[in-house]
């Protein structure tokens, strides 16, 4: 979101700055699934996580961002024109008159089971998110969860893995209906084994992992040999200082006006999946729109004396402005 809201102000001549206390721009998308597939951005279908950053940053490249990476926002001071002083762990200090939080998540651990030697086998077997898929390549894998990843990155290891199981406590998926019907084919076909109505209850191994035990809705157990073993129960989040800055906090999400995605502090904007309003869906291409509105919205405080009258678009893929 950060990305995009970066070419929303570079066309309407607003500069930007951005901080992340990550080593590399793209939030989840470097850092938690870079190989994913991602299903809804408009005109790229199946585009892969880490190629989005891409795109993304080539778009925004004639506009000149700068960047402060691996340093997190310690400190807001307001200064006198109404703008304000940001200060970061790292001390670099940045003058801006507005600011756009687009925290993803914010600091962010996985949810983990209630799963008998999970933690022991960290590191051995047990991964919490999908980052180089190649490693599973003919690989015996076993993930849990009924959400849009654990169906996503079922599809996807379905042609890279030696077998995948899927398993979940309920008989319907959370995630895209569109995702769940293609893991009922797979599953229809024998490319998969799904698992309903159950849970891993256990994990077993001498050293690596190597077996995890289901225990279904009846109380039966099954153990399945398996070299890895992928929870996707979604993350915990953790608003760092931004709890700190009297922003309207609600379920550890910023309260945003859906006029133009402003919080309760004047100058300062939220987008993606870090803010809530009623009806609110986390999806990457609502937070595209959200930074699209909001930009139009900041312009006035960075261009206080000028009307936003024009309408922007391109020429021949040239911007025209």
């Amino acid at each position: 979101m950060g990305l995009f809201a970066v070419f929303e102000a570079g066309l309407l001549k607003m500069r930007c700055h951005l901080i992340d206390a990550l080593p590399a721009v793209g939030g989840q998308l470097t850092e938690i699934y870079p190989q994913k597939p991602i299903y809804d951005i408009p005109g790229a279908p199946g585009i892969i996580a880490e190629d989005l950053v891409k795109n993304l940053l080539v778009q925004i490249e004639e506009f000149k961002p700068t960047y402060s990476l691996g340093e997190r926002v310690e400190a807001l001071e307001q200064q006198p024109d109404g703008g304000y002083l940001v200060r970061t762990n790292e001390g670099t200090e940045v003058i801006c008159q507005v600011i756009v939080i687009a925290a993803g998540l914010g600091s962010f651990e996985p949810r983990k089971p209630a799963v008998e030697n999970l933690e022991y086998f960290e590191g051995k077997g047990v991964h919490y998110m999908v980052k180089r898929p190649e490693q599973f390549r003919n690989r015996r894998v076993v993930l849990a969860g009924g959400g849009d990843s654990a169906l996503d990155w079922t599809i996807f290891l379905a042609d890279v893995a030696e077998r995948v199981t899927l398993v979940h406590r309920g008989d319907t998926f959370r995630g895209a209906p569109d995702s769940a019907e293609k893991v009922f084919e797979l599953a229809g076909k024998g490319k998969i084994d799904l698992i309903l109505q159950s849970q891993v209850n256990a994990l077993g191994g001498n050293g690596v992992l190597n077996e995890v035990s289901i225990v279904a809705s009846d109380k039966s157990v099954t153990k399945i040999a398996t070299d890895h073993f992928i929870p996707l129960f979604g993350l915990s989040p953790k608003l760092g200082p931004i709890a700190d800055w009297k922003l309207g906090i609600e379920k550890s999400a910023i309260s945003v006006n859906t006029v133009d995605y402003s919080t309760n502090i004047e100058r300062i904007y939220a987008i993606g999946d870090i803010n809530t309003y009623p009806g609110k869906l986390k999806l990457i291409l609502c937070g595209f729109h959200e930074g699209a509105i909001m930009m139009q919205s900041a312009f006035k405080y960075v261009y206080p004396d000028q009307k936003l009258s024009f309408k922007y678009t391109t020429v021949n893929g040239v911007n025209p402005f």
